[in-house]
């Protein structure tokens, strides 16, 4: 079969299409017929051999990909890998693991909420915005953002949407962000506090020193929700600093599977009751996931990148 292998840790040009051996499912495994792969931020990590943690790194050769959407005995499925395997025709997933796909929504919807949509489901619930909240959702054009956006304004909150470029703020306002404000322009707090005033929640998808200039715009009793690194690192927000500001800073823990897998239907159901939906904003082919990751470590993205297989 085919698949996008990796030899050695570098830059998007490593990732190569091959010829490799048909993978064997074993016990409790089943082999998925692949149609679609996610392709995610933290992939480009991993395969420029910098994760967020060296655990991560995968023997060599390995193939990239945890999530993917594609057929099972001609059932619809999506399900999370163990880590790797994902950008291949066919690819091996524990049988507990597969997530039948409702009716009505489309197979890329699916993918594009595996891992986005629960995260983003996780979020909404741990900092449990209220109607009347004012709610800042950093990286709103991304994956997880432009879900947080609908999310957020689904629970009545009034939603500030931080994007680095105009096309990107026009995504966010399309889903029913009440403001979009770019953090590439110098003064954009200033800019967030005129449009806003008090700031309950943060959603933080970029860190470093964006993510901290956003923590600072939360009222007394708000909550920062860090969810992402984009910018490399996460925001610089130490707890007494957060104590003396009275701001709760809210990290989930790390869900188990039946927690991710219950997740992962709930956002599957929103998007089939029609509250929710994915923005998928680039599919390549298989044979150019190199070019996937370039864009988004180029930042040129906006919504979720796809795989398409075969391609």
């Amino acid at each position: 079969m085919r698949a996008v292998v990796i030899r050695e840790f570098g830059p998007p040009g490593v990732l190569r299409l091959a010829e490799v051996a048909e993978p064997a499912a074993g016990p409790g495994e089943v082999t998925v017929d692949v149609e679609l792969a996610s392709v995610t931020f933290v992939e480009t990590q991993v395969r420029s051999g910098h994760p967020p943690h060296s655990s991560m790194l995968p023997a060599l050769p390995a193939i990239l990909g945890n999530g993917v959407g594609g057929t099972v005995a001609g059932r619809r499925v999506v399900t999370s890998l163990s880590g790797t395997g994902g950008y291949a025709e066919r690819a091996i997933a524990p049988a507990g693991q597969l997530i039948e796909v409702p009716d009505g929504v489309p197979l890329r919807d699916a993918v594009a909420l595996l891992a986005d949509g629960r995260t983003a489901l996780a979020l909404i619930e741990l900092a449990a915005p209220r109607a009347g909240d004012t709610v800042v959702v950093e990286a709103a054009a991304g994956g997880v953002g432009t879900l947080l956006v609908q999310l957020a304004r689904n629970a009545g909150a009034r939603v500030v949407a931080l994007a680095g470029t105009d096309r990107k703020l026009a995504v966010a306002r399309e889903l029913g962000a009440d403001g979009a404000v770019s953090y590439a322009e110098p003064g954009w707090e200033q800019r967030v506090r005129d449009a806003a005033g008090d700031v309950d929640v943060v959603f933080d998808g970029v860190g470093g020193s964006i993510g901290r200039a956003a923590f600072g715009l939360l009222r007394a009793g708000g909550r920062f929700c860090p969810f992402g690194m984009a910018s490399g690192s996460f925001a610089p927000v130490p707890p007494d600093l957060a104590a003396a500001r009275r701001v709760t800073v809210l990290r989930g823990a790390v869900p188990d599977v039946a927690r991710r897998t219950a997740l992962t239907r709930a956002a599957l159901a929103e998007a089939a009751a029609g509250r929710i939906r994915p923005v998928i904003g680039q599919e390549h082919a298989l044979a150019r996931a190199h070019a996937a990751h370039a864009a988004i470590e180029a930042r040129a993205t906006t919504g979720k990148t796809l795989l398409t297989v075969p391609g």
